[in-house]
């Protein structure tokens, strides 16, 4: 999946996303240690796909507490005296 199709979730959609991705990971990570797991590919896949859910919750987090990241730069939320 792709970060722009994560964006677009809802917070709890994108919490249930994560949710799936670690019990994906798991899983596999369990059939790879038994033996079972035929394409072990499947575990890098999952392991990005992960990491870019959490990117997109922590990005939303960090958007909540602070305002956008972006536009910090370019808009001070604290003004300096010249005292």
């Amino acid at each position: 999946m792709k970060a722009s199709e994560l964006r677009d979730l809802e917070d709890g959609e994108l919490r249930k996303r994560v949710a799936e991705l670690k019990k994906e990971m798991f899983g596999l990570r369990f059939a790879n240690a038994t033996g079972e797991l035929d394409d072990t590919a499947g575990i890098s896949r999952a392991r990005r796909d992960l990491a870019r859910a959490l990117t997109v919750a922590r990005e939303r987090e960090l958007a909540a507490t602070q305002g956008d990241p972006r536009t910090r730069a370019s808009n001070p939320t604290r003004t300096t005296s010249g005292g």
